[in-house]
């Protein structure tokens, strides 16, 4: 199962599609551990993309996680996020 989601995270991510459902479930499934361990650096990635991308739910989630962590993790999933993000689309500052 998380093979199939990583694919659909990647290509969300080709040509500028939003897909931030996609972006929001990987959130889901790394900060749950859902068919992979738990990675609150992943989870924070993954919801802070959903959240720029608009969805609201990733925002709460992602500051959930944020007070479990540690400010260097933070900066770690901010930068993980950055580079999934291209130049040219990104819309906001992660």
């Amino acid at each position: 199962m998380a093979r199939f989601e990583m694919h659909n995270a990647e290509t969300a991510t080709m040509g500028g599609d939003n897909n931030a459902d996609v972006f929001c479930e990987m959130g889901l499934m790394y900060a749950t551990g859902r068919g992979c361990s738990v990675d609150l650096v992943a989870a924070h990635k993954w919801f802070n993309l959903a959240a720029v991308r608009g969805v609201e739910a990733a925002k709460s989630w992602r500051n959930q996680l944020a007070a479990e962590m540690s400010a260097v993790q933070i900066a770690e999933a901010q930068r993980l996020a950055r580079e999934v993000v291209p130049d040219d689309t990104a819309e906001a500052p992660l």
